[in-house]
């Protein structure tokens, strides 16, 4: 199956194209890059052209269409489902909703992980993962409440994301495990969209929203 996967849950847009074959050809943007402003009206569609062209795939060509869904950041979501909404409407191709966290898990290389996203106003977007399986399901808390929690169940995982290079400091200092400032664990990778999308179930464009997980900051007036 031909997988076009995506995600802009944080500041970077990351995509890949898995062929049918095993072949992985993905735009994987360096770590330091989740502290610059977000660029994805700018940046994604690039990504996507790149990987297609780099798979000798045409949207023809594609299986399905994957994105990661949050939670993250507000606008970065917007884009990005959108985008995914609009190309698989025009390409009549399947859309395959992913959670960001478990994207971000999923790249970790650890059995028991921490992904976190930046969520803004003090707070992580978190979840704990074994392996594929979430022990805890997707939450916002500030890190220090993420830390009293972590201590209560006597577990021990990585922390990742840019969530965790924000906080790292306080975080540490709770004695979670963050990992390195250079690790690219911190990216929710495109390609771990597109392996994560061959369990999920198709769902119609329509249907696919973002997972804000808590109600935006801009507020109606």
């Amino acid at each position: 199956m031909n997988v076009l996967g995506f995600d802009t849950s944080t500041a970077v847009s990351a995509a890949c194209v898995l062929r049918t074959d095993g072949e992985a050809f993905e735009v994987f943007p360096a770590p330091g890059r989740l502290t610059a402003p977000p660029g994805h009206a700018r940046e994604l569609m690039p990504a996507l052209a790149r990987c297609l062209k780099q798979a000798g795939v045409g949207f023809p060509d594609l299986d399905a269409i994957a994105v990661g869904v949050g939670p993250g950041a507000f606008t970065g979501l917007r884009i990005g489902v959108s985008t995914a909404r609009a190309l698989a409407h025009a390409n009549a191709t399947e859309l395959l909703p992913v959670s960001s966290l478990a994207a971000l898990a999923a790249g970790s290389g650890e059995r028991l992980s921490l992904p976190l996203i930046d969520a803004k106003r003090g707070q992580v977007f978190a979840a704990l993962y074994d392996g594929a399986q979430a022990r805890w399901e997707p939450f916002a808390a500030a890190p220090e409440v993420l830390a009293a929690r972590l201590r209560a169940a006597a577990v021990d995982p990585l922390a990742l994301g840019d969530g965790s290079v924000r906080f790292r400091e306080v975080l540490e200092a709770a004695g979670v495990r963050v990992a390195s400032a250079e690790s690219g664990t911190h990216v929710v990778r495109g390609l771990s969209v597109c392996r994560l999308a061959a369990a999920a179930a198709p769902a119609p464009p329509d249907t696919v929203l973002p997972d804000y997980l808590r109600p935006p900051d801009a507020k109606p007036r």
